[in-house]
């Protein structure tokens, strides 16, 4: 007999809009269920450019108040996640003085073709209104201009095409899919009787109930008085499967490679260069953990379930490079990850899509029949804007449930980032209390810290207790360590260890006998048996070499 559970708000796809939600309303008392056909932050929350931003091009097509919302929350994830969130330098390469005007005011006015050759006039113009528009909850310096010898001495590669550069700060994630799942136990800790569940099959509705099937095989089925649908690309075919279909999405893909290449990290020296492709587009690259990130495309593409960087997108990321930077080799060997996504972005035929919009929506599609509740679509939006977005869809939840909000989200801390040390003098007395207390190096404390937030003196007293062993060719990651994960992070299979809640995978740090040893880590936390701890291994192998280009190489 199928258990049938009730829950004030049933939520459908745990990416960062649906987890933001989540915590939202677990926040304001509301008992609420989140559910992922895979895993938390799996989608396309797993394959974003990992910038925190406010988004400085949508200046071009006068989404003002996109805009000033970015900037804001981008200002205030560094206060909330200081663990994960980190400012970052970004500098825009500048090869005229005047262009750019004429095509940048017809976008401006609604010419559906992308504007290309910015000139420092314009990027002057728009890095002025960037820093007005970034002025609440400010953190960071306000823009400048380099000059072309600055920016030449700044950063020697740097093709000598250049008259300029203009730089001002953003901000990064290091950690995407962390935040995701911190967002959800932020939510449980907060309504003990909420739940989040990851890799359920969504199976139908049926007589008011939305049917699911779990990991284990077994079918359960809920009960909700409000349905929110927050599976990106997926959104129309879940609400098919809702019976209510719709055509809201119409995503483009965005592909991303990162490097071993120490002489570019080492010329980036912690900035990002943001600048324009041959052909016009926009393409980026900074140092995240150690390796080069550089991307992305933007083209359409409907396919979340078998997306995947191509050759032609590897041949364009690296021909613009060799352009930007003729002062430094590029070639494929140098590839130790490549990934893709779907952006969820509204459904916009006929539209450039670098021009599609990234603002939200949330169209309700009212409950009929014998499906009695609403269901909220959760449609666009950017990785930066899930708090504000979140609020917004949870006043409407809370008016539609007849209850006022009491917890406003703009300054709560987020998981490792609650309590966490921001200045060098708090950092200090937080590395040598926790040193005392698990008899762990300073070095190890202060690198744990770096990569959970606070959440590292969890770990850390699991290490204290375990024997220190660690990977043969990832060594700053313990057993002890990925032990604590696999038993206290809802890992159900494998490839969530090593692609989601550690970034092993996406650094190309993982080897093959790594990956063996970590399959046996999990085994012995998740009580798997040989046949399906041996199924686990081939399976994220396969995975990682097809759809993510890694080399797992058995001695590293």
């Amino acid at each position: 007999m199928t258990q049938t559970q009730d829950f004030d708000v049933l939520i459908l796809g745990a990416g960062i809009n649906g987890a933001g939600l989540f915590r939202d309303l677990c926040e304001q008392g509301l008992r609420c269920l989140i559910v992922d056909k895979a895993d938390f932050g799996s989608g396309t929350s797993a394959a974003p450019s990992r910038l925190i931003h406010g988004g400085i091009k949508y200046l071009e097509t006068g989404e003002f108040r996109l805009v000033a919302q970015s900037t804001l929350e981008r200002n205030l994830l560094l206060k909330n996640a200081p663990h994960a969130v980190k400012p970052l330098s970004t500098v825009i390469p500048i090869f005229s003085w005047l262009k750019g005007i004429p095509a940048a005011l017809r976008t401006l006015l609604g010419s559906t073709t992308a504007p290309r050759s910015r000139g420092a006039v314009l990027i002057k113009i728009g890095l002025g209104l960037y820093d007005f528009y970034g002025a609440r909850h400010r953190v960071m310096p306000r823009h400048a201009l380099w000059s072309r010898k600055r920016a030449l001495t700044e950063i020697p590669p740097l093709t000598p095409r250049i008259v300029a550069a203009g730089t001002y700060y953003d901000a990064k994630v290091s950690h995407p899919e962390r935040l995701v799942l911190e967002l959800l136990q932020d939510g449980i800790a907060a309504s003990p009787g909420s739940e989040a569940r990851n890799h359920c099959e969504l199976l139908g509705a049926k007589a008011g109930e939305v049917q699911f099937c779990g990991p284990d095989g077994a079918e359960f089925a809920v009960a909700p008085r409000i349905v929110v649908n927050a599976a990106g690309p997926w959104i129309d075919k879940v609400n098919t499967l809702l019976g209510a279909p719709s055509r809201l999405i119409g995503g483009t893909k965005g592909s991303h490679i990162l490097l071993d290449h120490p002489e570019l990290i080492a010329a980036l020296n912690g900035r990002m260069i943001y600048f324009e492709a041959d052909d016009g587009r926009i393409c980026l690259v900074f140092d995240h953990l150690g390796r080069a990130l550089v991307g992305s495309t933007d083209t359409r593409a409907a396919d979340p379930d078998s997306v995947r960087c191509e050759d032609d997108e590897i041949d364009y990321f690296l021909q613009s490079l060799r352009g930007l930077l003729p002062g430094l080799s590029f070639d494929r060997s140098q590839i130790v990850y490549a990934y893709a996504g779907i952006r969820p972005l509204p459904a916009s035929d006929g539209t450039a899509p670098g021009l599609i919009s990234r603002d939200h929506s949330a169209p309700v599609i009212e409950g009929e029949g014998l499906r009695p509740w609403p269901i909220i679509a959760l449609v666009g939006g950017k990785w930066t804007t899930f708090r504000g977005f979140a609020e917004e869809v949870g006043d409407t939840i809370l008016s539609r449930l007849g209850q006022a909000r009491r917890v406003a989200t703009t300054g709560l801390p987020i998981g490792g980032g609650r309590d966490f040390p921001t200045t060098e003098d708090a950092r200090r007395r937080w590395i040598t209390a926790v040193s005392e207390a698990t008899g762990a190096s300073p070095a190890r404390v202060g690198a744990l810290l770096d990569r959970y937030g606070t959440t590292a003196r969890l770990i850390l007293a699991q290490e204290a207790i375990s024997a220190p062993a660690r990977l043969q060719d990832a060594p700053d990651h313990s057993h002890a360590e990925l032990d604590w994960i696999a038993r206290n992070e809802q890992v159900v299979h494998l490839e969530d260890l090593v692609m989601r809640r550690t970034a092993l995978a996406l650094t190309g740090r993982l080897s093959g006998r790594d990956l063996e040893v970590i399959s046996q880590i999990c085994a012995r936390a998740l009580h798997w048996d040989e046949p399906r701890r041996a199924r686990e291994l081939a399976k994220t192998e396969a995975k990682l070499v097809s759809r993510h280009r890694l080399r797992l190489g058995r001695s590293g």
